[in-house]
């Protein structure tokens, strides 16, 4: 290939929870993307070699061509704590920290671990950096977000020995002013809580602040005892409640799922009674519990904004970290802190690192001045109508293809006669989040369809809620607040007299998860609500992932076997139409052909 003289930044996150990568040009982010959206490995954990190569395939270069490379880790950072931490703790759990050490080594050997993952000779041409965790997160919200000076928050679990950084931004640069370390973490007490209520899995998070809504907060002293707030606008956690920092916790960070051993200690069952296991009935004691905890989560968060806010004078804040997952919290900020602008990148987690690497080498390190702003997370693979049509003449189902005006108003009337819509369009989204790209789309004035969706199709819990997706023109007629919410990471009260027009994404608590559609940055969507709003009057659809108790889809196979498999009434992929009803009589057809011979 011809060397065109242009920038190549790769930034990795891996050997961690959601592994990802993603590809600058120039500043310009080309392709950003999950690893479990091609291995179909929840939150895989392992080295993102297929995101690696669907980057570089969409930038048309190959690893050579790179001019930097970088992982959101670096094994060095705070080295002198984590010595002096493992000392003290060898004893306890040798096995672990010598588990530790062999994960950092893979970070800390990158590019002998890139060039066995995409089978070449290690050769590259690129500058190879480790970035500290908490600064790629930090700058995965600043560097790309609209203000050229803001606060900024990264709270998550772990990374390189700190749980929660924060500081400022101003143009190119970013600065710290205070963290929080190992063994103190507000993800952590999410998390062990989690386990306590019977949701063990790597990301069931979202599982408790689902339950919350149904409970009261009547624990909220003890989750005060739990977690601490300090004066310096950190916190503490009280350490008998649990088992990380003195007996270990097994954890594998693989190339499968990553797995998190228990976390809670014995103090937790001595406080709250037995804890539940998976599939028991849930009980008002475990709403209350998960009310309780999020209160404290809400009341440390906005302790450390409020902070934050006083020392820096600056009223807009980017938020990042696996915490601002939390969309119940987000959508409190403004309301409870001095802020009034915030900006949330759609992959706040740990996969979004791989983003703030490559904005941390472009801006910080190499002093470019910055020129992109992220409007939205349609960063992941897409498909030409061509490919489509043969996939689906391959299958032999009936299938008929669509003009674009055709297409948002057939698939809009489909949901307004109450069918389940699978919408496949465009490029996937980066982040966990289903933004009108490869969503099941349904009519939100139909309350059943919350019970529908969790039973027939997610197969999931039913107390789980589902998301409002809204004209982002019209969201001050829907919800109290009006504050753009374009990656579905803030909830905000829906307005009392819109609650029983839209109960089927109305939450226990009068909330709803939203999602502000624009015009400008994914018009067939945007289209699509309006023709609905054209039929209805209503200009919200309900939005929920495409998937299956599975990564979201990703290629237009994975949309078809889905749609199959969860009886969907309707798959739009691109601009053709699958309909059940004609599967089945074509179905009959043949059963009833081969049965008369």
């Amino acid at each position: 290939m011809v060397r065109s003289g242009s920038l190549y930044i790769l930034g990795i996150n891996a050997y961690h929870g959601d592994a990802s990568a993603a590809l600058t040009k120039d500043c310009q982010l080309i392709a950003a993307a999950e690893e479990e959206r091609f291995n179909r490995k929840k939150h895989c954990a392992g080295f993102p070699t297929l995101a690696v190569e669907y980057s570089l395939n969409e930038a048309r270069i190959s690893a050579r061509e790179l001019d930097h490379i970088g992982i959101s880790r670096d094994p060095s950072a705070h080295l002198h704590k984590k010595v002096l931490f493992a000392i003290k703790s060898l004893s306890n759990f040798s096995g672990l920290v010598a588990s530790r050490l062999a994960n950092a080594a893979k970070v800390r050997d990158l590019r002998q671990e890139l060039a066995r993952a995409l089978g070449v000779v290690a050769d590259f041409r690129a500058q190879f950096h480790n970035v500290e965790h908490h600064k790629a997160h930090m700058a995965s919200c600043f560097l790309v977000s609209p203000f050229d000076r803001a606060a900024i928050l990264s709270i998550d679990g772990f990374g390189d020995f700190v749980s929660t950084m924060w500081g400022y931004g101003e143009a190119t640069r970013m600065h710290v002013l205070g963290q929080v370390e190992f063994p103190h973490s507000s993800g952590i007490v999410y998390t062990a809580t989690g386990q306590y209520l019977g949701f063990p899995k790597y990301g069931d998070e979202g599982k408790v602040m689902g339950l919350a809504p149904y409970g009261r907060p009547r624990f909220l002293e003890q989750f005060r005892d739990i977690i601490r707030a300090e004066d310096d606008g950190g916190f503490r956690l009280n350490l008998d409640y649990f088992r990380h920092h003195s007996e270990g916790v097994d954890m594998t960070w693989d190339e499968g799922s990553p797995t998190i051993g228990r976390i809670f200690s014995d103090k937790f069952v001595e406080v709250f009674g037995p804890a539940r296991t998976s599939g028991e009935t849930l009980t008002s004691v475990h709403e209350d519990l998960a009310a309780s905890l999020q209160a404290r989560l809400e009341e440390v968060g906005f302790h450390i904004l409020q902070h934050l806010q006083q020392e820096t004078k600056l009223d807009r804040l980017c938020l990042a970290g696996g915490v601002a997952y939390n969309s119940v919290m987000n959508g409190k900020v403004l309301l409870n802190t001095p802020f009034k602008e915030i900006f949330i990148q759609p992959a706040a987690g740990d996969s979004g690192t791989a983003v703030g690497v490559c904005y941390y080498i472009h801006n910080q390190l190499l002093k470019q001045p910055r020129s992109y702003m992220m409007e939205h997370a349609y960063t992941g693979p897409e498909f030409a109508d061509g490919a489509i049509d043969s996939l689906l003449s391959d299958s032999g189902i009936p299938y008929r293809k669509l003009s674009d005006e055709e297409l948002t108003r057939i698939a809009a009337r489909a949901i307004a006669d109450g069918k389940i819509v699978g919408w496949f369009q465009g490029r996937m989204e980066f982040g966990p989040r289903a933004l009108g790209n490869r969503s099941i789309v349904v009519d939100p004035r139909r309350a059943e369809m919350k019970d529908i969706l969790n039973a027939r199709i997610k197969k999931r819990e039913p107390f789980r809620p589902f998301a409002p997706s809204i004209l982002e023109e019209r969201v001050a007629e829907y919800f109290e607040q009006s504050h753009p919410a374009p990656t579905m990471l803030m909830v905000y009260q829906i307005r009392e007299d819109k609650r029983s027009i839209i109960p089927a994404v109305t939450h226990v608590d009068g909330s709803g998860r939203l999602q502000t559609v624009s015009r400008q940055t994914n018009p067939r969507y945007h289209q699509l609500i309006s023709e609905f709003e054209r039929i209805t009057g209503v200009p919200v659809v309900l939005n929920t992932s495409f998937n299956e108790d599975e990564p979201i889809v990703c290629t237009p196979e994975e949309a078809l076997n889905c749609f199959d498999r969860t009886k969907m009434d309707t798959l739009f992929l691109g601009n053709y139409i699958v309909e059940r009803s004609a599967v089945e009589a074509t179905l009959a057809e043949n059963s009833a052909e081969i049965l008369s011979r």
